[in-house]
């Protein structure tokens, strides 16, 4: 067996794919797969293999190993929580000697554990006094391990423990934030689609019975109002794919809007400008995403609508409280006057009449108040004021 001089902190930096505590759940057991090779020379062991505890609690799964025979391997795949050393060590922080193999010998089909594996070392995966997975070390003999060495082995399992304690956090993290996404998009369908469609179900019979009776008139108009129905729902189904396809930038809201305004004059042909004079916006994440989302809004307004030249998002701290305002040089509003949204934005056209109420509606959820006018210079401008305290329900709602 080696020696070793270094203390184990410094062993164990030298180590590859070892201080990884952060590892996201993905990279993970291709992680514990590298760590074994270096592990195996460090300990003069023959093969070494790595098992987490089932999300059941009670066995242990093999996610990654070196140098076992196949049909070891395949026999390996799953065992039970308790079964010998393997399950003391994962029923409490330890480094063990399986002394009796007639139970490994058992469950790994023969002819291996007692042959050309006289030894299996246990030691534990643990964090914050809990046991999460073992990772085993097989050896041709039973060895005197040097106690730096041990320790070192005590240390790569509590780092390994970590990552694994991490890796159930970010899969946790992502179940919860599918959960809100598909409880997100209910919503949107909700307020964007499913009224519209149930006015239109409404008429489906006024207009079968104009036409029964073959009058025209009645018949046209609970038409043209079937066919306006269908047209706004296939707006706003638009508008919801479009939300659902641009998500959030994960560094944040200034960085997703500097990314817009990257991509804006290639796509739209408008030049977009970002003001920003606000060092720290200190809004929480589900306010940032409700405000890109209605900053976006309003540039999908501009490129589809205004013909503009030029864009502007300002971004400024009031006493009132935190402003974004987004101005166009182009053509203005449909309808002069309209300073304020209100749920029947007359002579707006149909997609930006729902795309307007959806702003206000996210507007009302971040307990802000959204307006929307003419530019003093000619186009339009938008305003959205989050108050300096903002309403403590904004950060829970989706």
């Amino acid at each position: 067996m080696p020696t070793l001089s270094a203390s184990p902190a410094q062993a164990s930096a030298d180590i590859p794919g070892v201080m990884v505590p952060g590892v996201a759940s993905g990279d993970l057991e291709l992680l514990l797969q590298r760590f074994l090779g270096p592990i195996l020379d460090l300990a003069g062991a023959q093969a070494g293999a790595v098992r987490v505890v089932t999300d059941d609690g009670l066995h242990m799964r093999l996610v990654a190993q070196q140098g076992l025979p196949q049909h070891v391997q395949e026999a390996e795949q799953l065992v039970d929580r308790g079964c010998g050393m393997c399950g003391t060590a994962v029923g409490a922080d330890v480094l063990g000697w399986v002394d009796d193999l007639r139970s490994c010998d058992r469950q790994g089909g023969g002819h291996y554990f007692g042959g050309q594996c006289k030894g299996v070392l246990a030691i534990s995966l643990s964090h914050a006094d809990q046991v999460l997975g073992i990772y085993n070390l097989f050896f041709e003999s039973r060895v005197q391990i040097p106690p730096t060495t041990q320790t070192i082995l005590r240390l790569i399992g509590q780092l390994l423990g970590l990552s694994l304690h991490n890796a159930r956090i970010e899969r946790e993290r992502l179940r919860l934030t599918v959960m809100k996404e598909r409880q997100e998009m209910v919503n949107e369908v909700h307020d964007a689609i499913a009224q519209t469609l149930a006015y239109a179900r409404m008429r489906l019979p006024l207009l079968n019975d104009a036409m029964l009776a073959h009058d025209d008139p009645k018949a046209i108009k609970y038409f043209s109002d079937v066919k306006q129905a269908v047209g706004e729902v296939h707006d706003n189904l638009r508008e919801v794919m479009t939300y659902f396809r641009t998500r959030m930038d994960p560094l944040g809201l200034l960085h997703a809007l500097q990314g817009i305004a990257a991509e804006f004059f290639g796509r739209n042909g408008i030049s977009l400008e970002i003001r920003n004079t606000v060092r720290h916006l200190n809004l929480s994440d589900a306010q940032e995403v409700q405000v890109f989302h209605i900053v976006q809004e309003s540039l999908a307004n501009i490129a589809k609508h205004s013909m503009a030249r030029h864009a502007v998002v300002a971004i400024n701290k009031t006493p009132a409280g935190l402003e974004f305002v987004i101005e166009d040089d182009g053509l203005g509003m449909a309808a002069p006057g309209v300073s304020t949204i209100v749920t029947t934005a007359k002579g707006l056209s149909a997609s930006t009449h729902f795309g307007l109420e959806i702003m206000q509606s996210r507007a009302q959820r971040l307990g802000a108040s959204l307006e929307v006018g003419e530019n003093a210079g000619g186009g339009t401008r938008v305003r959205l004021l989050l108050p300096t305290a903002p309403a403590t329900t904004a950060e829970h709602t989706p």
